[in-house]
């Protein structure tokens, strides 16, 4: 029996969905790429008229600048301990909360996680007060502490590792308790290594809203020597009071900086990350 072969208006639709398909990835890209060029171009350059895409002579200068006349190699060390600690925590914290939620039974169990699931949502801007006053009170304003304490644990991630928690059978942590095991054991050695993309999703999350945040930094440094990279992108006019006129090249070249390890975190992490997002809804 023969194949039917393809009608050509049914290739002709593919075409279009194709050619459509890549002109918004192009859409997308084109700012990312206008940023990177320009990073590589002389003051000149930038402010030419008409603009030129490509520059003449492309130079690593502005990025040799941007490391000497402010302490960007500081900004981007400080941002990488914060959000290291910050994964960390919520990889546990969250995972441990959520293999209680999942599998441990006590009094209010699900009372407490629809309170936890409440506060997804309230607004961050409505407890911003609140939790400034906390960490005040706890004297970590101006410190590493003040920045990494609010962000260890999320009821997102908390939710996120519960749902895929969920989606394991039960007949596995019942045969590790007729081995003997505890609900330690249970949780590191059955439940964490049989969640790794679930986890690297929280992780990628995590990530991007910790070294992106810019709101909370603002609000809890005032020594230069503990800013993040965000801030310090902020910040980076008035760093350089000699510019009569933005630098654009400069600028861009920071912009660069800031935004290369989210990008690549994305990308050795991308199949993990859309596996864990399927694996997480499975079960209610």
């Amino acid at each position: 029996m023969t194949r039917p072969r393809r009608r050509p208006l049914h290739v002709g639709v593919r075409f279009l969905a194709y050619a459509a398909l890549a002109s918004l990835a192009l859409m997308m890209i084109a700012p990312f790429l206008w940023m990177i060029l320009t990073s590589l171009k002389t003051q000149e350059e930038a402010f030419r008229f008409p603009p030129t895409l490509l520059p003449d002579r492309p130079s690593l200068e502005t990025y040799r600048q941007l490391f000497t006349l402010v302490p960007f190699g500081r900004y981007f060390v400080n941002t990488l301990l914060v959000t290291a600690a910050t994964v960390a925590g919520q990889l546990f914290i969250c995972s441990l909360a959520a293999y209680a939620f999942a599998r441990l039974k006590f009094m209010g169990r699900d009372t407490i996680f629809l309170f936890y699931l409440a506060t997804m949502m309230v607004p961050f801007q409505v407890t911003l007060i609140p939790l400034y006053l906390i960490v005040f009170q706890l004297g970590w304003v101006n410190t590493y502490w003040g920045l990494i304490a609010p962000g260890l644990s999320s009821a997102y991630g908390i939710f996120l590792m519960r749902q895929s928690f969920l989606t394991l059978p039960e007949e596995l942590s019942d045969a590790a308790r007729i081995d003997g095991a505890s609900e330690w054991g249970i949780y590191g050695r059955i439940f964490l290594p049989m969640s790794g993309p679930i986890l690297a999703t929280l992780g990628v999350f995590a990530f991007l809203g910790t070294w992106t945040d810019l709101l909370w930094p603002l609000l809890i440094v005032r020594d230069q020597r503990i800013r993040t990279l965000e801030l310090g992108l902020a910040y980076f006019h008035s760093s350089i009071p000699a510019f009569v006129q933005p630098n654009w090249p400069l600028m861009m070249a920071a912009a660069v900086v800031v935004m290369l390890p989210v990008i690549v975190v994305y990308v050795f992490t991308q199949r993990y990350f859309t596996e864990g997002i399927a694996l997480s809804g499975v079960k209610g």
